[in-house]
């Protein structure tokens, strides 16, 4: 179904893409710095999703033909950066007080309403950028022989690896980044700071999407 030694080069070189700070983990970062770390750890849920739904565009030819449509690419592209200048505009308006972290046992706990929004967040954000698009496109082709079986199988499940190792990741990162958050949010001042540099990560990847 998969060439073995391609697949393990394929999951090293995943490893150390997913390891590289890129808009998806600076996005999860900021949402755990503002919110806490099940606030990061369900949008690192929402960006597995839309690596999964990368995977199978990728799989039956679905995203080729989209990266030939430049239209298409540039409304997505467009959209994808109005979002993420949403998200940042709703840091910067925050009051930044502690107690919009809810904290028991230590950790912060999301509200009721608050469970899927952060999914669908990032779910979003993975979705509106076409660089993963063309990341697919580039990327996951390379790991295939034609010799071993259905490409499309092979991509499927390349996809579905990438996805996997990512949320890993991403989950972690979600962890450590909501743990230290929470330690500093302690007054006003703390909480406020936080949010204008969540702010400014999510300002900074809408710009950067725009100019890529």
């Amino acid at each position: 179904m998969i060439d073995p030694s391609l697949f393990v080069t394929f999951a090293a070189a995943t490893v150390v893409l997913c390891l590289t700070p890129g808009p998806d983990m600076m996005f999860i970062v900021a949402i755990s710095g503002r919110h806490g770390s099940p606030a990061g750890a369900r949008a690192a849920c929402g960006v597995a999703a839309g690596s999964l739904v990368h995977a199978i565009a990728t799989a039956f030819g679905l995203a080729a033909l989209f990266t030939k449509a430049p239209g298409a690419f540039e409304v997505l592209r467009w959209a994808g950066a109005a979002f993420l200048l949403w998200l940042a505009l709703q840091a910067f308006r925050e009051r930044g007080d502690p107690s919009d972290i809810d904290a028991t046992d230590g950790g912060a706990v999301l509200r009721d309403g608050e469970r899927s929004r952060f999914l669908v967040q990032g779910l979003t954000t993975n979705l509106l950028n076409p660089k993963v698009i063309v990341f697919n496109v580039a990327f996951l082709p390379q790991f295939t022989r034609d010799d071993v079986g259905s490409v499309t199988v092979q991509l499927l499940v390349l996809g579905l690896t990438l996805a996997l190792i990512g949320f890993l990741i991403d989950f972690g990162i979600a962890l450590l980044a909501g743990r230290l958050s929470e330690r500093l949010r302690g007054t006003n001042r703390a909480a406020r700071t936080l949010n204008v540099v969540s702010g400014v990560v999510l300002a900074g990847l809408a710009a950067h999407l725009v100019a890529s």
